[in-house]
C-alpha cells in the first residue's frame, strides 16, 4: 500500500534543512535501493525555498509509513513542525500501470 508523508517545516528551520540535506538524501537513496521510495520532493514557499516535504513510500501499513517517517534525517533534526501520514491510491501516470 501507498502512503504520502506530508511534512512541514518549522518556520525559520532552512538551515536545519540544508545541514541535514546530505543524510537525508542518503536516507531516500536508500529507501529508493529497496523499492519503498516512490516520490519525493520538497514543498517550495513563494519566494522558492523549501518549506516542506512530499514524499511517498510503500509501506504494509500506516504504522510502519510512520516508521519510515520517523526514520528521517529530517525529522530526526527536529525539522518538521508536522507530519501527516496519508495512505495513498496513485491512479494517473503510475509507471508500474
Amino acid at each position: 500500500m501507498l502512503f504520502a508523508l506530508l511534512c512541514k517545516d518549522k518556520p525559520g528551520h532552512l538551515n536545519v534543512r540544508m545541514e541535514t540535506r546530505p543524510t537525508h538524501l542518503e536516507y531516500l537513496n536508500g529507501l529508493n535501493a529497496e523499492g519503498t521510495l516512490k516520490i519525493a520532493g520538497p514543498f517550495l514557499d513563494d519566494e522558492g525555498k523549501a518549506c516542506g516535504s512530499l514524499i511517498i513510500v510503500e509501506a504494509g501499513s500506516k504504522e510502519a509509513a510512520r516508521a519510515l517517517a520517523d526514520a528521517d534525517p529530517y525529522a530526526k533534526a527536529g525539522l518538521f513542525e508536522s507530519v501527516e501520514v496519508q495512505a495513498y491510491n496513485w491512479v494517473f501516470n503510475k509507471p508500474e500501470a
